[in-house]
């Protein structure tokens, strides 16, 4: 028994340059590690499954290494980090095909290899990167760059919505109901080139300029830009009627807020009163906008039907006349279900909101550090309902 060699349970993981291994030994003292002819030596005095006793095991590699291993201890464990002299995939660790009772794959760090493929393209890419922005300029100056122009998007799209609103607004004040039936022709031009400039923030938030999820950027674009071109642009018969005054009228309002938003945040300004506004005004806003779009697409169902435009007739031997009435109606149902969903989220984030406030009046009474830290609780940005963010 006294000549029994002990082993301590290893675990292994592996890139295309490197192997890795974490061996199961804790309060590591006179550790001996060494690589000799491809055989990897171990020997040290621990704690592990036999309690503080000398541990050591001997793993020869499937493939050429580097002699020079580099370990790191730690309180529980020791790092062991060996170099492959070909940077290549091994299908195993040992040149035994049988693997060794102690050893087992360190399933905390192993990746297959299409995605080690992928974190050797990551980190080309990075690099690449960093060679770009040193032939380009100092990051200052690209990220100066970068919010100038975000700075100058958000200043346009918030005067175009501005005009917009106080245009509607000044209208029915003098006008009063009959500004509803030709709104249209009054603010279409200004909504078309707002919402076409619109496709900006998806494409920024495509290529990384901006931080904004990909996804519900688009969705409020195709989203809009569907109610906008399809139903009320193409149909003269819907330019008229009062549910385009409550559809445009519904997103300048969310518009105004949110552009000068993202506005002072290019310059690192905060202003408490319009992030509350912003945070706030889409939680009444986002089912009446919703409801607002779905009236205008159920009117404009007759009216489609009528005129046939947008239907077509399947080919031979189908033959059956498919009518765009019936795309209509999918949307409407997909329009329900999203409103569905996102309203018991608008709830929950009320309710977040409103305890997150009581925070921040409880600690605004401390040190100013702690206010900005109380204000930064106040304004947890809620989830993005689509259409209206």
């Amino acid at each position: 028994m006294e000549n029994q060699v002990l082993t301590p349970h290893v675990y292994w993981a592996q890139r295309h340059h490197e192997l890795y291994l974490r061996v199961e030994l804790s309060d590591v003292q006179n550790p001996a590690i060494s690589i000799t002819e491809n055989v990897l030596h171990f020997k040290a005095q621990g704690h592990g499954a036999k309690g503080d006793n000398v541990y050591e095991f001997h793993l020869e590699f499937l493939d050429l290494v580097k002699p020079e291993p580099v370990y790191k201890l730690t309180q529980r464990q020791v790092n062991i980090t060996v170099q492959k002299k070909e940077s290549q995939w091994w299908e195993r660790l040992t040149k035994q095909e049988k693997r060794p009772l102690f050893l087992a794959p360190d399933f905390d760090r192993w990746l297959d290899e299409s995605d080690a493929e992928m974190e050797l393209r990551a980190k080309e890419e990075e690099q690449l990167n960093k060679l770009r922005l040193e032939s380009q300029g100092s990051p200052e100056t690209l990220t100066s760059l970068k919010k100038g122009y975000l700075f100058m998007y958000n200043l346009v799209q918030f005067l175009g919505f501005s005009w917009i609103f106080v245009n509607m607004t000044v209208r029915f004040f003098i006008l009063g109901k009959e500004s509803f039936y030709d709104t249209f022709h009054t603010v279409a031009d200004m909504m078309y080139f707002c919402q076409m400039l619109a496709a900006v923030e998806s494409i920024n938030a495509a290529i990384g300029v901006t931080k904004s999820p990909v996804v519900p950027s688009l969705f409020q674009l195709l989203g809009r830009n569907f109610i906008l071109f399809i139903i009320f642009g193409t149909m003269e018969e819907m330019q008229n009627k009062a549910v385009v005054f409550f559809v445009f009228y519904i997103w300048s309002t969310v518009e105004i807020f949110r552009y000068p938003f993202y506005m002072l945040s290019c310059i690192d300004m905060d202003w408490k009163v319009l992030t509350w506004l912003r945070y706030t005004v889409w939680i009444p806003l986002y089912p009446m906008g919703c409801l607002a779009e779905a009236v205008s697409v159920i009117q404009s169902i007759p009216v489609f039907n009528e005129t046939g435009r947008f239907s077509f007739t399947l080919p031979y031997p189908v033959k059956i006349k498919v009518r765009f009435s019936f795309f209509l109606q999918i949307y409407l149902i997909l329009l329900f279900l999203v409103a569905d969903s996102l309203s018991r989220g608008i709830v929950t984030e009320v309710v977040i909101q409103l305890a997150a406030r009581k925070k921040a009046i409880k600690a605004s009474v401390q040190g100013p550090a702690r206010r900005q830290k109380a204000f930064y609780l106040t304004i947890g940005k809620p989830p993005i309902p689509h259409g209206y963010t």
